[in-house]
């Protein structure tokens, strides 16, 4: 089990700090890894909703093709297409 920053005694900080053991973080460099976390997982969801969104619209061009709704299926493609 670990011991938390506000469970460890100065002393505690203080060794452990110095001896690579753990490290600690202001508050500040914190909020900022958080941030950028933050950042970079809404970065990831972004794009794979756009991939699924794709696959989804692939899926449907290729049963409109399937019913022989050539001009449907085009249709749903060039809406795939960056504008």
């Amino acid at each position: 089990m670990k011991k938390f920053d506000n469970d460890l005694s100065p002393l505690g900080r203080q060794l452990l700090g110095n001896a690579g053991v753990m490290k600690f973080f202001t508050q500040s460099e914190f909020d900022t890894a958080l941030t950028q976390a933050k950042a970079e997982i809404m970065a990831i969801a972004i794009q794979t909703t756009k991939q699924a969104i794709a696959i989804e619209r692939n899926a449907c061009a290729d049963i409109a093709l399937a019913w022989s709704q050539e001009e449907l299926s085009e249709a749903i493609r060039h809406r795939m297409r960056p504008q």
